[in-house]
């Protein structure tokens, strides 16, 4: 969504909100494409006393296998983000700032960049998921294996011959 702005720069205490659907099924993480249904997504543009402010608030469907056990899981998110946007920026590696030079603004680039970058870096059914058995590849959130729960590194088995 192309965001005209040029009104809410020039006038104090002008406001712009927005409010939409944005699909991000192409979207790939990890080589799944988890965006189960379309992203939806609020936004308002404010000029508080010349500083223009931009809140966005999304909420989404995840589904991603678990990294630990592969159990699939679906996990609804919102999120909440806040940016600074200005004309034009004196340092071009300022990160704190949004450039919108010809008062436009394309939202939806903004808002895929903002999810992608809070997404949790490991994906877990619960915190103490317990994975999978190294040896027999039984999910041990379900139960415990028959396989022998000893497991010496074989790089170590000469000590273990040493000591005996």
């Amino acid at each position: 969504m192309l965001l005209q702005l040029k009104e809410i720069f020039v006038t104090e205490g002008e406001s712009l909100n927005v409010a939409y659907q944005m699909d991000m099924s192409d979207v790939t993480v990890d080589g799944i494409y988890p965006f189960t249904s379309p992203v939806k997504v609020n936004a308002s543009v404010q000029n508080r006393a010349g500083l223009i402010l931009l809140n966005t608030d999304v909420s989404f469907s995840f589904s991603h296998p678990c990294d630990r056990c592969l159990e699939d899981m679906t996990r609804e998110y919102d999120y909440s983000f806040e940016h600074i946007l200005v004309v034009s920026a004196e340092n071009e590696n300022d990160d704190d700032y949004i450039e919108v030079p010809d008062y436009e603004l394309e939202l939806d680039e903004l808002v895929r960049a903002d999810i992608l970058l809070e997404l949790p870096n490991k994906f877990l059914c619960r915190e103490d998921c317990k994975g999978l058995c190294p040896k027999c590849g039984k999910n041990l959130n379900l139960g415990d294996c028959s396989c022998e729960k000893k497991l010496t590194d074989p790089r170590l088995e000469i000590l273990k011959q040493l000591m005996n």
